[in-house]
C-alpha cells in the first residue's frame, strides 16, 4: 500500500446527518427495511412489457419460420430458426424499451417527472448533511489526463457551495512503476494547488485483486465506514458539482434507495469514431433509457461510475463471490457493477436511473479497435453471468435475473446472427426457385434490420419533433445530415465488431481471454498495417460469403454485396474513422456535433483548455455553476 500525504484534516471529521448516530463501526445507520411490496402500476408497466416483447417476438418468428418452411423444412432451416429465436428477444426488447420511451416523451406533459418522480427532491435548497466520498479508479492510465478530470469535478462541486461535504481519493491499481510515479506526482501537485483543507488522498494497491471491483472493496474496507455516500469515477468521467449535489439531495430525501446511476453521455471529441459514434448513441440512448426506467423502476441499471452509491447497505450486501474453476469465465467477477445492483436490489434497496441528459460525461474509444477491444471486455465479463454461482443466486427479483439474462443475451445474441448470414448463401442454394418466396424473404430482412435500427431512428425522431432540438445539435440540416452519416456508421460498424466478437466468444470456450488494463482515450490515428493485422479475418469472412453466392446463386450478388459491405471494407473503416483529418473535417463541417459542443457546459470548456495557458484555469471557468446548483 502507498499513501501520500494525509488529507490536512481528518476524513470524515463533519458529523453525521441530523437525527443520525454512527455505529460501532463509525457507518451511519440506514435503510434496513425488507424489500417493500411492488405496487400495481411497477407490476402493470412489466406485465405491458413482457406481452409486447413475447408479441414482437412471435411477430418475427412466425414469418421466419413461414418463409424457412415454404419449400420444405430441412436441417438447414431449423438451425438457422433456433439461431434467429437465440438472437432476436435482444432486437425486440431494444424496439419495446425505446417504443415506449418515445411515447413518453411525446405525450408526457413532463416525462422525466413522469418516469423519475423522486428526483424532484433534487431541486430542493437543502444543505447536503451527510459526508461524500468521491473516488476515481485508475489502472495504467494516462496519469496528468485523469487527474485533470478529477481536479475539474473538485472545482465545480467547489463552486456549487457544497464542497466542504466531499472528500477526493485516487485509488490506483498501476502496474507500471513509471506510471505510478506520475500518479504521485500529479496528485501532489493537485493538492497542492487546491491549497490547505484539501482532503485529497492518493492510494495505490501493489497487486490487481478483484479487478476494479476489488480496488472499491479495498476502499470501503478501509474508509468506507466514515461516509454516507461513494461517487465512483472512471479515468474518463466528467461530473459537473450541480448534478452531483442534486443526487445527493436526492438520496437523502430518499433512504430507500440505494443506487442512483445518472445517464452518462459522450463527451465532445475529435476523433472521428467517437464523434459519429456518440451521436448516435445519443439518439439511441434517450428514448431506450427513458422507456427502460419506466418499467425497470427500483430495479435500475449500474454502470460502476458516475453514480451516487449509498455506502452501508453496498458494503454490507454487494461483495462479489470468487468464481470457482478454471478458465476465462472464472475467478474475479468483471462486469461487477450489474451483479452488484441486482445484489443491492435483493437487500431490498431501490437501484435507480436518472433516464436525463445533463452534467454527467465520459469519453468514446477513439478508434474501431479501441472499441472493439473493450467490447471484447464487456463480452467477457457479461459471460461470466453464466457462472452456476451468479446465474443460481437466490432471492433475486425477477427483473433482476430478467437484466441478468439480457446482459448476456446482449453479446450472446452476436454469434447466432453472425451464424445466420454465412449459412444463408448455404439456404439460397438448396432453396426450390419455384416455391421459396425470395421477395418475402428480402422484405423480412429489411424489416428486421429497420427494427434494429428503431431506437436511433426514434431517438432522431424525437429531437426533431422537439422545439430546438435541432438547434442543439448545429442546425437541422447538420443534423440530419450527421443522422443520416450514423446510420450508414452503424451498419459498417455492426458488421466489423459481429465477427470479431463471435470469434472471441468460440475462444473463450478453449481458454483464451482478454486483458483488462488502461485504454487508449485520445483521438489518435491507425495505421494500414495495424488494422490489417487485427481485421484480415473480418475481410476474409465477407470475401468468402460473397464467393459464396456468387458461386452459388450468383443471380444474388447485388444483395450478397449490400449484406458483406461491412466485412469486405472493415479495414479502410477502420483507418478512415481513426484518421485525425476525418475527424477534422467532421467538426470543421459542424457534423455529428452534441449539444455540448455547441454550448459547452463550464466543466467540458474547462476540459477543453490548455493547462496552464493565461486565464482558462478550471475553477475560473466553472464559476458560473455556483448558481446553477
Amino acid at each position: 500500500m502507498n499513501d501520500l500525504v494525509p488529507p490536512t484534516e481528518p476524513i470524515g471529521s463533519r458529523p453525521p446527518p441530523e437525527g443520525g448516530e454512527r455505529d460501532a463501526a463509525g457507518a451511519v445507520p440506514s435503510h434496513t427495511a425488507e424489500r417493500p411490496v411492488q405496487t400495481n402500476a411497477a407490476g402493470r408497466r412489466r406485465l405491458l412489457v413482457a406481452g409486447l416483447t413475447l408479441a414482437g417476438f412471435l411477430a418475427l418468428m412466425i414469418p421466419a419460420a413461414a418463409i424457412l418452411a415454404a419449400d420444405g423444412v430441412g436441417a438447414l432451416d431449423l438451425v438457422v430458426l433456433l439461431a434467429f429465436a437465440f438472437g432476436a428477444p435482444w432486437t425486440v426488447l431494444g424496439l419495446v424499451n425505446a417504443g415506449i420511451g418515445f411515447a413518453i416523451a411525446r405525450l408526457a406533459r413532463d416525462p422525466f417527472a413522469h418516469v423519475a418522480p423522486f428526483a424532484a427532491a433534487g431541486d430542493r435548497r437543502t444543505p447536503i448533511r451527510g459526508r461524500v466520498a468521491v473516488f476515481m479508479t485508475l489502472r495504467n492510465e494516462d496519469a496528468a489526463r485523469a487527474i485533470r478530470r478529477l481536479a475539474i469535478v473538485r472545482d465545480s462541486l467547489a463552486a456549487t457551495g457544497e464542497g466542504g461535504a466531499f472528500d477526493w481519493f485516487v485509488l490506483s491499481d498501476t502496474s507500471d512503476p513509471a506510471i505510478a510515479a506520475r500518479e504521485e506526482s500529479e496528485v501532489a501537485a493537485w493538492r497542492a494547488a487546491a491549497g490547505p483543507g484539501a482532503r485529497i488522498v492518493y492510494r495505490r494497491r501493489t497487486q490487481n485483486v478483484g479487478f476494479k471491483a476489488g480496488n472499491v472493496r479495498d476502499f470501503l474496507e478501509r474508509w468506507g465506514a466514515r461516509y454516507e455516500f461513494m461517487l465512483p469515477l472512471d479515468a474518463d468521467s466528467l461530473m459537473s458539482g450541480a448534478e452531483i449535489v442534486r443526487m445527493t439531495r436526492i438520496l437523502e430525501a430518499h433512504p430507500e434507495i440505494g443506487i442512483l446511476q445518472s445517464l452518462v453521455v459522450g463527451a465532445p471529441s475529435p476523433s472521428g469514431f467517437a464523434r459519429i459514434f456518440q451521436f448516435g448513441m445519443r439518439q439511441g440512448m434517450r428514448p431506450y433509457t427513458l422507456g427502460a426506467a419506466w418499467w425497470t423502476g427500483d430495479c435500475g441499471p449500474y454502470w460502476g461510475h458516475n453514480a451516487l452509491v449509498r455506502i452501508a447497505p453496498f458494503r454490507e450486501h454487494c461483495r462479489l463471490p470468487v468464481l470457482s474453476g478454471g478458465g476465462p469465465l472464472s475467478g474475479a467477477v468483471l462486469s461487477h457493477d450489474q451483479i452488484e445492483a441486482v445484489l443491492m436490489r435483493r437487500a431490498g434497496w431501490e437501484v435507480r436511473v436518472l433516464p436525463r441528459e445533463g452534467g454527467s460525461w465520459e469519453d468514446n474509444p477513439p478508434t474501431f479497435l479501441d472499441f472493439s477491444k473493450r467490447d471484447l471486455r464487456w463480452c467477457q465479463g457479461n459471460l461470466q453471468y453464466l457462472h452456476p454461482t451468479l446465474v443460481g443466486m437466490k432471492g433475486l427479483a425477477p427483473t433482476s435475473r430478467l437484466q441478468l439474462l439480457f446482459a448476456i443475451m446482449m453479446f450472446a445474441a452476436v454469434p447466432a446472427m453472425t451464424l445466420i448470414l454465412a449459412l444463408t448463401p448455404l439456404l439460397a442454394a438448396t432453396a426450390d426457385p419455384a416455391r421459396f418466396p425470395v421477395g418475402a424473404a428480402l422484405g423480412f430482412y429489411g424489416a428486421f434490420l429497420s427494427l434494429s435500427l428503431a431506437p436511433r431512428a426514434l431517438g432522431v425522431l424525437d429531437v426533431a419533433l422537439t422545439p430546438g432540438g435541432m438547434a442543439a445539435y448545429g442546425g437541422r440540416r447538420r443534423f440530419l445530415a450527421s443522422a443520416a452519416i450514423e446510420f450508414v456508421f452503424s451498419a459498417f460498424l455492426g458488421a466489423a465488431a459481429s465477427l470479431r466478437l463471435t470469434l472471441f466468444i468460440l475462444g473463450l470456450a478453449f481458454g483464451r481471454a482478454t486483458v483488462w488494463n488502461g485504454q487508449a482515450r485520445d483521438a489518435h490515428s491507425l495505421s494500414w498495417r495495424d488494422a490489417t493485422r487485427a481485421l484480415w479475418t473480418t475481410t476474409a469472412f465477407g470475401v468468402a460469403m460473397t464467393g459464396l453466392v456468387l458461386a452459388l446463386v450468383p443471380a444474388a450478388w447485388p444483395i450478397a454485396l449490400v449484406m458483406c459491405a461491412g466485412y469486405l471494407l472493415a479495414i479502410p473503416f477502420a483507418v478512415l474513422t481513426a484518421d485525425p483529418a476525418f475527424g477534422r473535417a467532421l467538426a470543421g463541417a459542424g457534423l455529428c456535433s452534441i449539444p455540448e459542443e455547441i454550448t459547452p457546459p463550464p466543466e467540458i470548456a474547462a476540459l477543453g483548455r490548455k493547462e496552464g495557458a493565461p486565464g482558462t484555469s478550471p475553477r475560473a471557468a466553472l464559476a458560473p455553476s455556483r448558481v446553477a446548483a
